[in-house]
């Protein structure tokens, strides 16, 4: 039974779609929806930077979020829409384990294409450590 769904955002198309799908499904399912993205601090960091870093990725994904939101309500999901502050992969295994999710949503590529060369893809990552069903859209 699929109760919890996340969708991890980083407002690429994957995203895009993935999101769609997310819909689609809590729709079907009756599911709630938890909408993640994440803000990657400074490294090293420090509390000014990150701090200015976070009030201008909120900014950025509200803007992004205000027709998510409107989309959700069209459909009739019930959508919680967040902003967290970490490396992808660990924030959003984080944020699925916190609220009970049975579903991670997520596109296969986002917008950090150096990042996964020197580190792997946040989707890989996901898949390899959360402890609830993974859906990579293509």
């Amino acid at each position: 039974m699929i109760r919890k769904i996340l969708a991890a955002y980083d407002g690429s198309e994957s995203a895009d779609k993935a999101y769609a799908y997310a819909l689609d499904m809590a729709k079907k399912y009756g599911a709630e929806l938890l909408v993640l993205s994440i803000a990657r601090p400074p490294e090293p960091p420090e509390d000014v930077e990150t701090e200015a870093m976070l009030e201008n990725a909120e900014g950025h994904y509200e803007k992004q979020f205000a027709t998510m939101k409107q989309r959700a309500a069209a459909e009739g999901v019930r959508a919680e829409f967040k902003v967290a502050v970490g490396h992808p992969a660990e924030q959003i295994i984080y944020h699925a384990d916190d609220n009970g999710i049975d579903l991670i949503i997520m596109g296969h590529r986002g917008k950090g294409f150096f990042e996964r060369l020197m580190l792997g893809s946040i989707s890989k990552q996901v898949v390899h450590y959360a402890n609830c069903a993974v859906l990579i859209v293509r």
